[in-house]
C-alpha cells in the first residue's frame, strides 16, 4: 500500500512513522513547504526527490499517484487541499479540524460521498481505551440513560503557551478558534459519549491572560535578553532545553542540540515574550450544550492547569462514571439508597497504552489502513462522524462572539443554504 504525505509536521510525521516502521505502507511523496522538515522526512521514508513537493500544486498535477494521502497541513489549507485530493480519487486521513470554516466541512463530506472516497478524520480520542471503556459502560444501560456531563479539557500552560501563544494556532486568521482546533475533539467525544446531535449552545470566554497588561516588569519582548526571565515560568530556556529531543522542543528546529535550540529562541517565534505575540485565541472557554435527548453538559477548556489531561463526570439515572485520562483510571458508581448504606462501586484500569493520545494515534492508524485494506467505510471517525463536532465547536465560538444562544439546526439549515 502506498500513502503520501501532505504536511511533515509532528502530527503528520506521527501518523507515517507509524504505518512505515510497521510495514503496512510505504510513505512515497512528501509535499512540505519547510525545506528541512521536507528533506527529514525524504530521508525517513527515502522518498527520491522527484517524490518531494515544496507546493501542493505540483503534486497533484502527478495525477494519483498513491493508494491514499495524508493531510496534516495548518487548518486553513485542509479545505483546498482535501477538495483537490478527492477530485483525483484519494482516500483520505485528515488531521482535525476538517476545516475552519463549517461550510467547507460540509463541502468536504458531500464531495467525499460524491465521489465515494474515504475520508477519516483523526479524531484520536475515539480510539482511546480510556474513553472506549467510559462509552462501553453507557452503552450497557447498567446506569441509565445519561442525563448530564461535565467535561474539562485541561490544556496545561506550558502547552497552551506553546501552540496557542507562541505557535502556529496562536491567531484565529491563521488556523482556527481555540475551541474548533483544540476542542472539536471534545464536541466529538461527548455527541459520542451522548448518543445524540447537538440542539443548542451558549459559550463564553475571552483572552484573558497572555496579553502585555500581564507582563512582568522589567520584561521585554523575547526571553534570551529578558531581564525578568529568571523568575518566570515561561522563560523559553526553562520550557525546551529540560526536553531537547522531546516534545515541545522538536518542533522548534531539526537540530535538537542546546546551540540548535538557543538559536531557534534567538531567531524563531517561540523564543518570544508570552505577553508580548500577536495571539488572539481565548486562554479560557466554556460551553453548556443540550442535546436532541435532552442530555446537558457543561465543557471548561483551560489554559490553567498544571497538567494536560482530560477529566469527566457523566451523571446518569442510577449512578455515575469518574474519570481521568492522565490516570488510565474510571470509577463507576451505583447510587444507594441513603447516606449511611454501601453503595457499589468499580474501578477499571485502562492500563498504559502505546504511542500518544493514550494509545489513540495507533488505534486510528490501525483503523485507517483496515478500511483501505478492507475496502471497508465504517470508520468510528469518518467525515459524516465527525462534521457534527465541528458544528458544535463552530456554534460555541459564534455564540462567545455573539452572546446568543445558537440553535444547531437552525444553523445548519443557515449553512447548507448560504
Amino acid at each position: 500500500m502506498n500513502i503520501a504525505l501532505v504536511g511533515a509536521g509532528q502530527r503528520g510525521m506521527i501518523y507515517s512513522e507509524y504505518v512505515y516502521n510497521t510495514k503496512k505502507a510505504d510513505i512515497v511523496a512528501v509535499v512540505e513547504p519547510e525545506d528541512n522538515r521536507r528533506a527529514a522526512a525524504a530521508e525517513k521514508f527515502g522518498i527520491p526527490s522527484g517524490m518531494q513537493f515544496k507546493k501542493i500544486e505540483d503534486f497533484y498535477q502527478k495525477g494519483r499517484i498513491a493508494d491514499a494521502v495524508i493531510i496534516a497541513s495548518m487548518d486553513q489549507d485542509h479545505y483546498e487541499q482535501v477538495m483537490s485530493a478527492l477530485e483525483l480519487g484519494y482516500d483520505i486521513l485528515l488531521e482535525k479540524p476538517i476545516s475552519p470554516n463549517p461550510k467547507e466541512c460540509l463541502k468536504i463530506q458531500d464531495k467525499a460521498n460524491q465521489k465515494g472516497c474515504k475520508v477519516i478524520v483523526c479524531h484520536v480520542l475515539r480510539y482511546t481505551n480510556f474513553f472506549a471503556a467510559i462509552k462501553e459502560v453507557i452503552d450497557s444501560g447498567e446506569l441509565g440513560k445519561v442525563i448530564t456531563i461535565q467535561h474539562n479539557e485541561n490544556v496545561g500552560n506550558y502547552h497552551i503557551a506553546h501552540s496557542f501563544v507562541r505557535g502556529n494556532w496562536r491567531r484565529s486568521d491563521l488556523s482556527s478558534s481555540l475551541i474548533m482546533q483544540k476542542s472539536c475533539h471534545d464536541m466529538d467525544i461527548l455527541a459520542w459519549m451522548v448518543g445524540s446531535e447537538a440542539k443548542k449552545i451558549t459559550s463564553f470566554g475571552s483572552l484573558k491572560y497572555f496579553k502585555e497588561e500581564n507582563a512582568p516588569e522589567g520584561s521585554s519582548d523575547r526571553c534570551l535578553t529578558c531581564k525578568a526571565a529568571k523568575n518566570c515560568r515561561f522563560d523559553a530556556r526553562k520550557v525546551y532545553l529540560p526536553v531537547i529531543g522531546s516534545w515541545p522542543a522538536v518542533v522548534l528546529t531539526q537540530d535538537q542540540t542546546e546551540e540548535g535550540i538557543n538559536k531557534a529562541l534567538a531567531e524563531g517565534p517561540y523564543g518570544r515574550c508570552v505577553y508580548r505575540c500577536d495571539n488572539d485565541v481565548c486562554d479560557n472557554q466554556v460551553a453548556l450544550i443540550e442535546f436532541k435527548n435532552n442530555a446537558t453538559v457543561s465543557f471548561n477548556l483551560s489554559g490553567f492547569t498544571n497538567k494536560i489531561s482530560r477529566t469527566i463526570k457523566v451523571m446518569c439515572e442510577n449512578g455515575e462514571i469518574r474519570g481521568d485520562d492522565s490516570l488510565n483510571q474510571i470509577e463507576v458508581t451505583k447510587f444507594a439508597s441513603n447516606a449511611i448504606d454501601a453503595f457499589e462501586q468499580r474501578i477499571i484500569h485502562t492500563g498504559l497504552t502505546q504511542g500518544g493520545h493514550g494509545g489513540g494515534d495507533v488505534a486510528l492508524m490501525e483503523d485507517f489502513i483496515y478500511q483501505l485494506s478492507a475496502d471497508s467505510n465504517n470508520s468510528r471517525s469518518s467525515i459524516t462522524q465527525s462534521v457534527e463536532s465541528h458544528i458544535m465547536a463552530y456554534a460555541a465560538e459564534q455564540s462567545r462572539i455573539t452572546g446568543e444562544i445558537i440553535d444547531v439546526d437552525v444553523l445548519k439549515s443557515q449553512l447548507r443554504n448560504s
